[in-house]
């Protein structure tokens, strides 16, 4: 099964809402749909509900998906997106890495990423409301088209 992604835009942030079976391609195909969603809003910060997200990603696969987002991130900072904008994942084991490698990596390039095992937790390292509508099925969502060329 794909990962299936579903944006949509708060009062102060972007909720992203991700399903499915980890592939490294669609998780980076997904990133760079968030930074459009981003720049679209103009928002600063992005709350990731990776909860339902399977699979167990191998080490360089965390590596090479927080190398590329620091890259994006950087890459769409042209585009409106802001250095500083925080990226809160809440994920859970084994997707979740107890260790936290792929945040390290993220951190250490720049980019303001965090991982959570609960939802509260990550809305309160970024200082956002509760969920306008806390059922996601019910709520209309957007996943921008993805362009490669940058």
């Amino acid at each position: 099964m794909s990962l299936i992604q579903q944006i949509s835009a708060e009062p102060d942030f972007l909720y992203v809402r991700t399903k499915g079976e980890f592939s490294l391609e669609e998780a980076q195909e997904n990133f760079i749909a968030m930074l459009q969603a981003v720049a679209q809003h103009k928002v600063k910060k992005v709350l990731m509900d990776g909860r339902e997200v399977t699979g167990e990603p191998e080490t360089m696969e965390r590596f090479f998906y927080s190398e590329f987002a620091a890259e994006s991130v950087m890459k769409f900072a042209k585009h409106g997106v802001s250095l500083a904008t925080q990226f809160a994942y809440v994920l859970e084991e084994p997707v979740l890495d107890p260790n936290r490698f792929g945040e390290t990596v993220a951190v250490n390039r720049g980019v303001l990423m965090k991982a959570f095992d609960t939802l509260e937790e990550a809305r309160q390292w970024l200082k956002v409301a509760p969920l306008s509508n806390p059922d996601p099925d019910a709520r209309t969502t957007t996943r921008p088209p993805v362009r490669r060329a940058l």
